[in-house]
């Protein structure tokens, strides 16, 4: 799949690759009213990775369900997932119920982890409690699967997921960007007008497939989807290994848009080098940690 945020709503792509190949097109997220996003400058490189505050610039429902859906539902046919977001839970609850009722959208992701809002965002993803409200309210908002976008700026993931799925949660999408900062020392300033961003790309990736792994460690039959630096075949079979049965691939569509197709084009020929006839094969066999502590505190 692509992460929501990176890859627009596909039609940024479509001449560059093949969007109906992608195992999931992630829209970029919605918001109850337009948004403009954050001031500039709201992005800047960091060593191997990226940070972005951009503060989920977008059309807002209206906007999506009038305009943009018509058009990709329509040009896609890769399954449409759709992440969402909300100052409150009232505002979620909205997104969901209209969202959720359109044909041809296959799940919603649930965006409770975004670091790049002042209000909502975030505020859910570091709470077990307050995850959990918010999910067992959209559970009884939509019918379709729920997918739960964990944060990675909380000390365990694997409670707040928890939350998520007593409350109903179907599916659980890890990790969000880290929480960062990066100084211009001769101006004294941060690289980002709202001083604090949200870092991504291969510096995150070993976070990411350790929570990856400490989260189907503790939830072994819950489906995950791994996230944070892949930029190449072996990066989404280190994935797969630590326990994802699928992965996005964000920042490295900025370097380089066709990775996805490429990734694609490079995964069977790894696997038939390996002996391994079924990707499914690979998921959560990492070898010597069975006896490895799993972090576990209250939150």
């Amino acid at each position: 799949m692509v992460a929501s945020g990176t890859f627009g709503y596909g039609e940024e792509f479509e001449e560059l690759i093949d969007v109906n190949r992608l195992g999931a097109l992630v829209v970029k997220s919605i918001t109850r009213e337009p948004r403009p996003g954050n001031r500039t400058p709201r992005s800047c490189e960091s060593p191997s990775g990226m940070l972005n505050s951009i503060g989920l610039e977008n059309k807002g429902l209206q906007g999506f369900l009038k305009d943009l859906y018509p058009r990709i539902s329509e040009k896609f046919r890769c399954p449409l997932v759709v992440n969402i977001a909300g100052a409150d839970e009232d505002e979620y609850v909205e997104l969901a119920e209209a969202i959720g009722a359109l044909p041809k959208v296959a799940a919603l992701e649930i965006n409770i982890s975004c670091p790049n809002i002042r209000c909502g965002g975030m505020t859910f993803g570091v709470s077990a409690q307050l995850t959990g409200a918010l999910v067992k309210r959209l559970r009884r908002a939509t019918k379709v699967p729920l997918i739960v976008k964990l944060s990675p700026n909380v000390t365990d993931p694997a409670a707040v997921a928890q939350g998520a799925l007593d409350a109903g949660a179907d599916i659980l999408s890890l990790v969000n960007t880290v929480l960062a900062l990066s100084i211009d020392w001769r101006k004294r300033r941060s690289r980002i007008a709202g001083f604090t961003g949200g870092l991504s790309g291969p510096a995150i990736r070993p976070i990411a497939v350790r929570m990856v792994w400490q989260v189907k460690k503790r939830f072994p039959k819950v489906p995950v989807i791994g996230i944070g630096g892949i930029v190449n075949a072996d990066d989404v079979l280190e994935f797969m290994v630590a326990g994802a049965s699928a992965v996005q691939v964000g920042t490295a569509n900025f370097v380089e848009p066709t990775v996805t197709m490429e990734i694609l084009d490079r995964l069977p020929g790894i696997l038939a080098a390996e002996g391994i006839h079924r990707i499914e094969e690979l998921v959560g066999t990492v070898r010597g940690s069975e006896d490895a502590q799993v972090p576990q505190v209250n939150a």
